[in-house]
């Protein structure tokens, strides 16, 4: 269906999680994440069923990190086997991507999206609080190998900590058929909130001009590649250059609440209709109404980590 601003509203994140096996920087983890508040894959099928009867053709599984629910693969099944749900993607860190994808993909997962913010070991540990970035990259090569596609990277740069880096993701591109996305830093922790550590896609673009447009806009992100290149280049840039016209999702978070816009606190309760299938049907079309024109990053509107906003 249409909110007020004509946006037909296709697309839900799916948060099953706001735990997370990792400590980044930037997310602004916090609050007391507990695996009893989560959903069951039960309620997450009812829930998404009424979304898709309201319209919505794509789900992506987000947290937190999805990965550390032992349920994953059976929420994957069962949100697979809904009527209307053309696409189902899931994005992760990819710490235990290696053991999961194959079993993901045989449960019905189409693609996948991998937080990677830095190639550089050291570096890596400093954002994340762990050792672990050879499974990351292990966790890539497994997605390959299972037919998960497309296989997306993303990262978030901030200055004079990680983005002397960008030239080594963008060569993940060059040797890989994957795409490695570059995302603006957002404002959802204390180091989100200072402006100047922001990364720019304009900035990205002066420091690589090799890197030409590859095609229009695709969703959030414009694309751009280069000679020799197997995959492509995706900047995603929310805070110079708002895509909200455009937007065209909503978030279901992993305590059965929903929120219309990323860039408010704002979340309405489902779960007093969650066995009423036709009640529940409404109040998510009452909610679509709800979303905004746009964030308001620039007002930092968010007071909380994105660990708990759905990804």
């Amino acid at each position: 269906m249409n909110d007020n601003f004509g946006r037909e509203i296709s697309y839900l994140r799916v948060s099953v999680t706001q735990r997370c096996n990792l400590n980044c920087v930037y997310c602004g983890k916090s609050g007391c994440a507990k695996k009893e508040t989560e959903l069951s894959p039960e309620i997450i099928e009812k829930l998404v069923r009424a979304f898709a009867k309201c319209g919505v053709k794509k789900v992506r599984i987000t947290g937190g990190e999805p990965l550390v629910r032992g349920d994953i693969c059976e929420i994957i099944g069962r949100i697979r086997s809904i009527e209307g749900i053309e696409t189902l993607g899931i994005t992760t860190n990819g710490v235990y991507l290696s053991q999961l994808a194959r079993q993901m993909k045989n449960a019905g997962l189409d693609s996948v999206n991998i937080s990677l913010d830095s190639t550089d070991g050291s570096t890596y540990r400093h954002l994340t609080g762990a050792d672990v970035l050879r499974k990351v990259l292990d966790g890539i090569d497994e997605a390959e190998k299972a037919g998960l596609s497309p296989v997306k990277i993303n990262a978030v740069l901030m200055k004079g900590v990680n983005s002397d880096g960008a030239g080594s993701l963008i060569n993940l591109a060059k040797n890989k058929k994957i795409d490695v996305r570059f995302i603006e830093l957002m404002p959802f922790s204390d180091e989100g909130e200072n402006a100047s550590l922001i990364v720019t896609g304009a900035e990205i673009l002066r420091q690589f001009p090799f890197l030409t447009p590859a095609e229009l806009e695709e969703g959030t992100a414009v694309y751009y590649t280069a000679d020799g290149f197997a995959g492509r280049v995706g900047l995603i840039n929310p805070i110079t250059h708002k895509f909200c016209r455009s937007c065209n999702r909503v978030r279901l978070l992993c305590d059965g609440r929903v929120k219309p816009c990323l860039g408010y606190d704002t979340a309405f309760n489902l779960m007093p209709f969650v066995n009423d299938e036709k009640r529940l049907t409404q109040e998510i079309e009452k909610i679509i109404l709800k979303k905004p024109a746009g964030h308001s990053f620039e007002n930092m509107s968010v007071p909380h980590g994105l660990n708990r906003t759905g990804g």
